[in-house]
């Protein structure tokens, strides 16, 4: 097991100033910490704290803000973050912001009253959330494409995205295909699926239908469908996410119709419930787990190396279920 003394000697610095770095006590240049704390995570170290008197230890730590605790999206990339944090001796701070927009910056301000090193950030919308004119500490952007002024990130191409799962219903014969959303102003991502989704029916000679917007923390259990139906007779509908394709599988299945012998239903995120299903969802699989260790890896970086910003976009992956037929 790696020791204080370890740490120091592969830091080039004495233990004592190893220990200053890592407890963040005493003056240690921003250069010595970080090397300090690079060494520390290579090296496994685990410190067995003995605060001086008058003082307590304080863990460093990121904060996290997330849309939602409750979306199996956003808890994976949660559970990969915590655990990359973990081993490089940062803590955890989380927040979520219930998609509004305008709990956001009161949900920020709450994340820097622990004084992060850092924060890792999906917002409602980057290009147009207010939080990000303020100097934050280094930010990497989660599921958000980034800013002019905060350039790290990690994503996927929704756009992309939107156009290939349309591509396919598309190829299996369907033309009126409805587009159900959460608010387009609670998800950039959203936005960018139902762009990617006009662009392949234009690009197809259809006419795109417009989308039917509910809000994000509606109980999809509850959702009615009887009026888009009546007015857009879809032979398939695309919903924003896998959860709200589930509330729409039971929304058609209140109104008598059957998935997907009467209309197909196709999601985006690829959580686990959509493939335990009698019927397992098609959907766009999306690198949850992935993309939270890789924005958790990105900013440790930026915080501990002094590494610069960067964009990484991760892939995505069709899965082909059984709520998708040909007509």
């Amino acid at each position: 097991m790696a020791t204080l003394e370890d740490v120091a000697r592969k830091a080039g610095c004495s233990p004592a100033t190893a220990s200053r770095a890592l407890n963040a006590t005493g003056a240690v240049s921003e250069r010595t910490r970080r090397r300090v704390r690079k060494a520390a995570s290579e090296l496994g170290y685990r410190a067995s704290v003995q605060p001086a008197p008058g003082r307590s230890y304080r863990r460093p730590v990121v904060g996290v803000l997330i849309p939602s605790l409750t979306n199996p999206v956003f808890s994976s990339s949660l559970s990969s973050i915590e655990s990359r944090m973990l081993v490089a001796g940062h803590g955890v701070v989380i927040a979520q912001s219930s998609y509004d927009p305008a709990r956001e910056a009161d949900a920020i301000a709450a994340l820097l009253n622990d004084r992060p090193t850092g924060l890792i950030l999906t917002l409602c919308n980057a290009l147009k959330s207010k939080v990000l004119e303020a100097d934050l500490p280094p930010t990497v952007l989660l599921s958000n494409l980034p800013t002019g002024r905060y350039t790290a990130a990690v994503t996927v191409d929704n756009h992309a995205a939107g156009r290939e799962l349309t591509e396919h219903l598309l190829s299996l014969g369907h033309r009126r295909i409805l587009f159900v959303s959460g608010n387009f102003s609670a998800s950039d991502r959203a936005s960018l699926r139902y762009v990617g989704y006009r662009a392949a029916m234009e690009d197809a000679g259809f006419s795109p239908l417009e989308a039917l917007q509910i809000p994000f923390v509606t109980g999809y259990d509850q959702l009615d469908l009887s009026v888009a139906l009546n007015a857009f007779r879809p032979s398939a509908i695309i919903a924003s996410n896998d959860l709200l394709a589930l509330g729409v599988i039971g929304a058609l299945r209140s109104e008598g119709l059957s998935v997907p012998r009467d209309v197909s239903v196709a999601g985006f995120d690829g959580i686990a419930i959509g493939r335990l299903m009698e019927r397992p969802l098609t959907t766009i699989e999306m690198p949850d787990a992935s993309m939270g260790a890789a924005a958790a890896s990105l900013l440790i970086d930026m915080v501990d190396n002094g590494a610069p910003a960067r964009h990484l976009e991760l892939g995505h992956i069709l899965r082909r279920g059984c709520t998708v037929r040909g007509i």
